[in-house]
């Protein structure tokens, strides 16, 4: 009785490269220097992953600016006074906005996966930022000369692009990071907008076969931004009906961090469809205590009562430090988290398996 178990994407960057991406940016370190740093926490993130026994794992995002805005990171045709995105705690993050066409990537994420499969044989998912997201960059008065509907086309192109970038330098699957699902809901809780975001993605998606689309999954969750969420008030019944319309084999989701676990165990089987497997977060990633591989066990074991063990998995809640400058969880301890999650899934499927040997 196997159970998958995957890490989200993101890791804590070290201390050293957060002091040198500071100093980079108040010219005190030149670009060499901070390559260098970039490739020391590289080698050590993965290492340290292939530790955990982790069966697949991630370059740890360690040297994007940011999960959601890597593709335009060195762009030219953008400012910074885009849509901002307000967290439970009083903070914010401001997405930048597009400035004139055309929109184009200046990064995609195959370059990060390629050089983290200098450094191990292990598979690697390679994250990917939704087109739904970059969606919010074209600015609500338009653009002259550039019109939305010739925007989204090149979105879509460039989305597409980078997915299927990824598979051909070797990703073993693709994850759709896909946060502003849930936030959505909260900006309007009609679902229009979330069904908006769920048409433009599968747009993406209709450019891949099915079995392609097998091996793509989407991550969703309330937001993890120094331990604050921005939209975990907002109930999976609400969500998951129309985020299980995405044309993918996998979902990726929150579920530590939830308060009524029964009810989004049941909202999952309610909305779940044969070809789909669920990855369960089962590793609360905004609190620092670090749960126990029995905890983790039994977390499965109770999913399994409620979704089919032949479609469940196990992940983290979200990546740990999903932006640069996010250093509210200790690097030690999310390594310590993913070491769990290994251990907790080896023996939620030993005793599956010794429940299915006893039952056939």
């Amino acid at each position: 009785m196997r159970i998958r178990t995957e890490p989200i994407g993101s890791i804590p960057r070290p201390a050293a490269l957060l002091s040198g991406m500071q100093a980079y940016v108040n010219g005190e370190l030149n670009a060499s220097g901070l390559q260098a740093l970039f490739d020391a926490a590289l080698r050590d993130t993965i290492a340290r992953l292939e530790a955990t026994g982790s069966p697949v794992i991630t370059d740890g995002e360690q040297t994007k600016p940011s999960f959601a805005t890597y593709p335009i990171a060195t762009a030219t045709n953008i400012s910074a006074d885009g849509v901002v995105i307000p967290f439970a705690d009083g903070h914010t993050r401001q997405l930048p906005k597009l400035s004139a066409g055309p929109f184009r990537y200046t990064a995609f994420a195959a370059e990060y996966l390629k050089k983290a499969r200098q450094l191990t044989t292990l598979p690697l998912k390679q994250a990917v930022i939704s087109a739904s997201a970059l969606s919010l960059l074209y600015p609500p008065d338009g653009l002259e000369g550039y019109s939305r509907e010739q925007f989204i086309n090149d979105l879509l192109n460039e989305a597409a692009a980078d997915i299927r970038n990824c598979f051909k330098a070797g990703a073993y699957n693709v994850q759709i990071d896909f946060t502003e699902a849930r936030l959505s809901l909260k900006l309007d809780p009609s679902g229009g907008i979330l069904k908006a975001f769920i048409d433009l993605n599968n747009q993406v998606l209709s450019r891949f076969s099915e079995e392609e689309r097998q091996l793509i999954g989407v991550h969703s969750c309330p937001g993890g931004d120094h331990d604050s969420t921005h939209s975990a008030d907002i109930p999976y019944k609400d969500l998951l009906p129309e985020l299980f319309r995405l044309n993918v084999g996998s979902f990726y989701l929150e579920y530590a961090g939830e308060v009524d676990k029964q009810s989004v165990l049941k909202s999952i089987r309610e909305n779940l469809k044969p070809n789909h497997t669920i990855f369960l977060g089962v590793t609360n990633v905004l609190k620092p205590r670090v749960e126990s591989p029995e905890e983790i066990r039994d977390f499965i074991l109770e999913a399994s009562e409620i979704i089919p063990v032949a479609q469940l998995a196990s992940t983290d809640d979200c990546g740990f430090s999903p932006f640069a400058d996010d250093d509210s969880t200790a690097r030690e301890i999310a390594f310590e988290k993913i070491g769990a999650r290994v251990r907790g899934t080896a023996l939620a499927e030993e005793v599956l398996s010794k429940k299915q040997y006893t039952t056939s």
